[in-house]
């Protein structure tokens, strides 16, 4: 499911009242802003908020003239991804890091949201950026909630502080932040009991909660799938704590776009990051003008690049290009570019962020990750030596042994390593195998010297239609 998908093409249907127009006229705009306008709503985007956002557009669009170099349905999406980058914020907002360490943040939110799970995430994200992050366990009233956060911090190698379920979690967040102090640990994740707004003595444990530790940051943790009442929730719990900043979740499941659109709007504060799929690195600084991109079906090539570098090894692109120069590229490194793929994430959100690939076009594309795990499992099963030389070493015995072990077939791994294969050979190879070859190869591509001396008659002649069989045959 790609990412704002729906409003996405209902904001590309409503840009085709634009188009074939050499001037904006306000009949124009306003059949236009007509569709965008529903588009907004169907997307659950605050009603408040879509008045506004469409009055300023209108304005903006009405009399505008068209630039020499667009097109005026481009004029009108220029001015919609201006106002869609302004809506949310503008520019990126940043994690406010304590001038004297630790930085402390505080995690709320309702349950279910996502709360435990993402300040694991964080405390990654920041360890991997050369943080010592601690996260502490205040969640005493979910069962097995201490337990989840201690499996995340084991996975990602970030101590856990806790003192089980029966202490205050006043206490504990104070207990933590001493610790942290202690040992030198630059930042604090403490993970709160989720709670409706609604629950008074929750609340205001949340309040004495922050009373006590003064977090540099308090975040609130969003489920952008439960759309326009993400900003009731939002609005509640910026009342009472006066929250720092918004993580929405489960972005990569929200086809509609409604939370995102609407938070900065109704709390006057900024998404500082998006959750965008389950794995522990599933998790992206929130730049306005890039998702103004994607939902306008530009793409987002600056958070594709900032992937590309996270995960591909300079040192091991070079040696990569090396090994194809010289032929040596075995399935080895094939398997190594499998996985830095996989760990920028999905194809279909790789996809979404290429320019010009619009969310419905992928509606109905079929990416069958399946069949890249089936070659990955398909190199594992083989040995060191079928790696380097599949061409030479394989035979049906060993093919039907790959295929017991990778829970393939043989059909399959033709597929990867038979004549459905396209190899490469260098230069030098092609150049040595035509001159020093037995089979009156003519090498005069490389050396110059050709065998036979070509007429220079013939050279000039040009065939405007296809010679005629009696023709072919006496030109033969």
């Amino acid at each position: 499911m790609a990412m704002f998908s729906s409003l996405s093409e209902k904001l590309e249907n409503a840009f085709k009242k634009f188009r074939s127009r050499g001037k904006l006229t306000e009949a124009d705009v306003k059949a236009g802003m007509r569709e965008i306008k529903l588009a907004l709503l169907e997307a659950d985007v605050n009603f408040k908020v879509v008045k506004d956002f469409v009055r300023i557009v209108s304005e903006r669009a009405v009399g505008t003239e068209v630039m020499e170099s667009l097109m005026p349905g481009q004029q009108i999406v220029k001015i919609v991804d201006e106002e869609l980058t302004r809506l949310m914020g503008g520019s990126q907002s940043k994690l406010e890091i304590a001038p004297k360490p630790p930085t402390i943040v505080m995690m709320v939110g309702l349950q279910g949201a996502g709360k435990t799970t993402h300040a694991g995430k964080l405390a990654g994200m920041y360890k991997k950026q050369g943080k010592r992050p601690l996260l502490v366990a205040c969640d005493v009233y979910r069962p097995a909630a201490i337990r989840q956060l201690e499996v995340l911090g084991e996975k990602l190698d970030i101590p856990v502080f806790q003192m089980g379920d029966r202490e205050d979690p006043v206490r504990i967040a104070a207990e933590g932040v001493k610790l942290a102090e202690q040992k030198g640990y630059d930042m604090v994740f403490i993970d709160t009991a989720g709670r409706l707004q609604i629950d008074e003595a929750l609340m205001n444990e949340l309040i004495r909660i922050k009373q006590t530790v003064k977090p540099t940051e308090i975040l609130l943790t969003v489920d952008s799938m439960i759309g326009q009442e993400s900003v009731n929730v939002a609005e509640t719990f910026n009342n009472l704590l006066d929250i720092t900043g918004v993580i929405l979740t489960k972005l990569d499941g929200d086809t509609r776009g409604g939370a995102a659109l609407s938070i900065r709007y109704v709390t006057g504060k900024p998404i500082k990051f998006v959750g965008i799929g389950e794995k522990l690195d599933a998790i992206e600084p929130f730049y306005p003008d890039r998702m103004a991109n994607r939902i306008l079906g530009m793409g987002d090539v600056l958070t594709l690049i900032d992937k590309a570098q996270q995960q591909f090894d300079e040192k091991k692109a070079a040696e990569l290009e090396q090994k194809i120069r010289q032929s040596t590229f075995t399935l080895d490194d094939y398997l190594d570019q499998f996985e830095q793929l996989k760990n920028m994430g999905s194809l279909e959100q790789l996809a979404g962020m290429i320019p010009g690939v619009k969310p419905g076009a992928l509606k109905d594309a079929q990416i069958d990750e399946k069949a890249l795990a089936h070659q990955q499992a398909i190199i594992r099963a083989m040995t060191a030596d079928e790696r380097r030389r599949p061409d030479i070493v394989l035979n049906a015995s060993r093919k039907k042994r790959i295929a017991v072990g990778s829970g393939t077939t043989v059909e399959e791994i033709n597929k990867l390593v038979g004549s459905d294969t396209l190899g490469y050979l260098s230069i030098e190879h092609v150049q040595q195998l035509a001159i020093h070859s037995k089979c009156g190869f003519c090498a005069g591509c490389f050396t110059g010297h050709y065998p036979v001396p070509a007429p220079n008659e013939t050279m000039d002649i040009v065939y405007d239609k296809p010679l005629s069989q009696s023709q072919t045959k006496k030109r033969l």
